[in-house]
């Protein structure tokens, strides 16, 4: 790549390469911040030589030579700057601050310039910054782009070898990211957001912007202590239990429905590390459970849910429980009124609330219940029996969901509208 420039007398300061160098790598030490805390060898390493390289290919273009050799060994040094974390801005001011440097070099010498000269060494010099900016910038954002590549890799491979419960040591220390010796387990079920059905809307776009969002908040919840397997429809999350405690735990679910513009439902297992893998599948199982019992959208943890979770178990009494709302498999109305009753904690009148119905239909509803199940919701004995048989008919409505916990999935969520 040439720029074809006629030679002119104005540009002999440039010409004397070993001590512009070194006088602008002093200049980039004294005014530029990154290079002042740059060692020694670098500061007489790779400044000296790309800056050198950049004033030899300044030379090449008012000389009409081919640059390109040059170009290329200042794009893999810019590679380098990516690959190492150097931020990008004080690397393109530094490119300005040479730029300035020269154009007060070239001109000093003369007490005047006819405009034209002026004009014309001025697009030299931005004919020329814009040459080295634009191969600096494309190499390094393609590097940066690769390195951000390999840590997304590394940090989805890492929790899914965490919950295949397949040895990470080296993995860990190849991604630089700590392992803790427990974890808390979250299956996560992120609901679908209005948008993503809406007819003028992508709904994949939505879908993926919900999620970034959710990403988002957990990064600057959790920061990088944190690993995740997350989809648009929700996943497993890994927090450091002694990075959050129950209260924050609460507090990251809400911050992350606030994200995600839907309610988040959550399922907490803690487990030691060797035991991540039974641990996510609890997590989700339970997940699952609370999903078909259509709870209200929070954490739910595996204490407080554990007579629920056994009662949902495969195994004869499970069916048999199920069996003891057979009789109202005719009065579907009436099934639905004991399922909202029940997750209302029996209070009449929100049920009526919730049913668009009376009171009073509320209480004829439930004496029609015992009066065909034989067991009477308004006694103790008989409700604990009747939202025992909910819970263990639950899962034998439809066949359980597969636990799916690579590339970030989870359960696949039932359609139908929550209830509290």
């Amino acid at each position: 790549m040439t720029i074809q420039l006629e030679q002119a007398p104005m540009w002999s300061p440039l010409r004397d390469v070993g001590n512009l160098t070194n006088q602008l790598v002093e200049h980039f030490v004294a005014n530029v911040a990154t290079c002042r805390t740059l060692p020694g060898d670098a500061i007489a390493g790779d400044v000296t030589a790309v800056t050198r390289m950049c004033l030899e290919i300044v030379g090449g273009v008012i000389d009409g030579r081919d640059v390109t050799d040059k170009l290329n060994r200042l794009s893999i040094a810019a590679a380098g700057w990516a690959h190492e974390g150097v931020p990008i801005d004080p690397i393109l001011r530094a490119f300005h601050e040479g730029v300035r440097v020269s154009m007060d070099l070239v001109y000093a010498p003369a007490t005047s310039h006819d405009r034209q000269t002026m004009i014309d060494g001025f697009r030299t010099i931005l004919s020329v910054s814009d040459l080295m900016c634009t191969t600096v910038t494309r190499s390094y954002l393609k590097e940066q782009r690769e390195v951000a590549g390999e840590h997304h890799t590394a940090v989805h491979t890492l929790p899914t070898a965490l919950l295949a419960g397949r040895s990470t040591s080296t993995m860990a220390r190849e991604c630089g990211i700590s392992v803790a010796d427990e974890y808390s387990v979250l299956a996560l079920s992120i609901p679908s957001h209005p948008d993503e059905h809406h007819e003028r809307l992508d709904g994949s776009v939505v879908a993926r912007r919900k999620l970034r969002r959710v990403q988002a908040a957990l990064a600057h919840h959790c920061g990088e202590w944190v690993l995740s397997l997350l989809s648009v429809d929700g996943g497993t999350v890994l927090v450091p239990t002694d990075l959050m405690d129950d209260t924050e735990l609460d507090a990251l679910i809400e911050s992350l429905s606030a994200a995600a513009r839907v309610e988040i439902t959550a399922a907490l297992v803690v487990a030691a590390t060797v035991d991540l893998s039974a641990a996510a599948r609890r997590a989700h199982e339970l997940l699952d459970m609370v999903e078909r019992l259509e709870c209200t959208p929070k954490l739910y943890r595996f204490d407080e849910l554990a007579l629920e979770y056994q009662l949902t178990r495969p195994g004869p009494a499970r069916n048999r429980l199920g069996e003891l709302l057979a009789p109202l498999d005719g009065h579907p109305e009436l099934y639905e009124t004991l399922r909202i009753h029940i997750s209302n904690n029996m209070n009449r009148q929100r049920t009526a609330r919730l049913m668009y119905i009376h009171t009073n239909t509320v209480d004829y509803r439930l004496r029609r219940i015992a009066a065909l199940t034989g067991l009477d919701p308004a006694q103790s004995s008989g409700m604990w029996q009747l939202r025992s048989a909910i819970i263990a008919r639950s899962h034998q409505a439809s066949p359980a969901s597969a636990v799916r916990r690579e590339a970030g999935t989870r359960p696949v969520r039932r359609a139908g509208r929550r209830r509290a």
